[in-house]
């Protein structure tokens, strides 16, 4: 057999491995109405805690991207839930249960520095601490999600990184959250559409 052929063939069988192995219960709409409730949240911040310094300032700043994360996880877990009464199987279980405890750990990662954090004055590590969790979570799952998703990952890590160094709780101006998060999210979100388009045209 030529050797050019076989490793096409790989490729190929590398390609259907890996589209069998990705969740499909992830929703694009979902993940782009997260990416909107976090822009929304950014302008709100605009208008009334555009540069939170105070501990006043900083409890509400964190109250509010809390907020925007529970309604992340609402979203998204949800359209997970409703696609697995759709696709009720003892494999589509065990798929759930895979995405789970790929990104829960960031989550609670995630959770405990804040409170750390929050406990030490140190709330300008916050944002950037969120977008490295994100980062490893999304690393985590790369087997079960479209590939462009790594390429998102990878810009929420080194936008992470380059916010723990900004100086004092530069990172927390209005405009941060949104241009991470938001982006990120929406980014996912027609990454994922795309995804369940092409699948969905290959059946």
């Amino acid at each position: 057999m030529d050797v050019s052929q076989a490793l096409a063939d790989l490729a190929e069988v590398r390609s259907r491995l890996a589209a069998v192995q990705r969740f499909r219960g992830l929703s694009g709409g979902a993940a782009a109405a997260s990416g909107l409730a976090a822009v929304l949240a950014g302008a709100y911040q605009l208008f009334f805690l555009p540069y939170p310094s105070t501990p006043s300032e900083i409890s509400r700043y964190v109250a509010l991207w809390t907020g925007v994360l529970v309604f992340a996880l609402a979203a998204n877990y949800g359209a997970i839930l409703l696609w697995l009464a759709r696709h009720w199987s003892s494999r589509s279980r065990s798929e759930l249960r895979t995405v789970g405890m790929t990104i829960a750990p960031a989550i609670v990662a995630g959770g405990v520095f804040t409170l750390v954090f929050l406990q030490h004055d140190l709330a300008g590590l916050l944002p950037g601490t969120w977008c490295v969790c994100y980062a490893l979570g999304l690393l985590a799952s790369r087997a079960m999600v479209p590939r462009g998703v790594l390429a998102v990952a990878a810009l929420f890590a080194c936008a992470g990184i380059a916010l723990l160094f900004a100086h004092d709780v530069a990172a927390l101006r209005w405009w941060v959250m949104p241009v991470t998060f938001g982006v990120g999210q929406l980014a996912i979100g027609v990454l994922v559409a795309r995804d369940e388009v092409r699948y969905a045209a290959e059946r």
